[in-house]
């Protein structure tokens, strides 16, 4: 076994390997940064007057400033990206790598009464790629607004019934894997927004439901699904902690809870990073 000094010395060195170049001195780092298919990278892109723009894959990231002055990006990894792989932020010109770790996800099998939910039939589909585009759009929305906050609330308070990155098996057969969280909890419990936003799009959807996205800022974007009911409309402000509608289950759902997506720049990430319940 190696000494205390020893193994703490190579557990340092080898998150520090994982991180770079992200801000590791950071409070938002030490919270976001976990650099993994369907995760946060945290990068720092050094101290400026005003707020430097970066892109990752071509679209716009957010951007925070740090309390001594360093502007640090937080980048969606999307799940579809390698582990292993250095990744790009480009800023001002520059180049700002960091490497892709590994995280594997377990799978989950469900089975569905209804087969057309599973394999959906051809107006089902021409409904369902309508509704894909317009979803696709608000998640690429982005504004200017700064996030009221990026240690987010949980929506509903509940123990998680579904996490984010499961591969997903609908009647033995593979569908996309798991998007968001999903958390047990009865119909009618009011879902709030774990930060302040707009509402940016509501709508009944095949496989989704009832369906709600609130934009946080600089497309930072949490979306719920199969709600029972909606409270909210398109522009609402919504507070932080404000409701946005109630639990259900209605769309592509066994049973009432609550599902709920967080998207940057264009990447659906696990919503447990930002409520302190990431597990590696």
């Amino acid at each position: 076994m190696l000494p205390l000094i020893s193994r703490s010395f190579v557990a340092a060195a080898l998150a520090l390997c994982l991180a770079l170049p992200a801000y590791a001195d950071s409070y938002i780092a030490r919270l976001l940064n976990k650099p993994v298919p369907g995760g946060v990278a945290v990068v720092d892109l050094g101290p400026a007057i005003q707020a430097p723009k970066a892109t990752f894959q071509g679209k716009p990231v957010l951007v925070v400033k740090d309390q001594d002055a360093h502007w640090l990006a937080i980048v969606g990894i999307p799940l579809s990206v390698k582990p292993g792989t250095s990744q790009q932020v480009i800023s001002a010109g520059r180049n700002l790598p960091f490497t892709v770790g590994n995280k594997k996800y377990p799978e989950q099998h469900i089975t569905l009464k209804n087969q057309r939910q599973v394999n959906p039939n051809p107006d089902d589909l021409k409904r369902i790629e309508q509704e894909l585009d317009i979803q696709v759009r608000a998640y690429r929305s982005f504004s200017p607004v700064t996030p009221s906050n990026l240690l987010l609330d949980k929506p509903v308070d509940g123990p998680l019934s579904s996490k984010f990155g499961v591969r997903r098996f609908f009647n033995g057969e593979e569908r996309n894997p798991h998007a968001g969280l999903d958390f047990a909890v009865p119909a009618g419990t009011p879902i709030k927004s774990p930060a302040a936003g707009k509402v940016i799009l509501i709508g009944n959807y095949f496989f989704n439901g009832n369906t709600v996205f609130v934009d946080h800022g600089q497309g930072f974007i949490s979306m719920f699904c199969h709600m029972s009911k909606i409270d909210v409309k398109v522009g609402d402000a919504v507070p932080r902690g404000g409701v946005v509608g109630r639990v259900g289950s209605t769309g592509r759902a066994t049973g009432p809870h609550m599902h709920w997506n967080v998207s940057l720049n264009d990447a659906r990430v696990d919503p447990a990073i930002f409520i302190n319940a990431f597990q590696p």
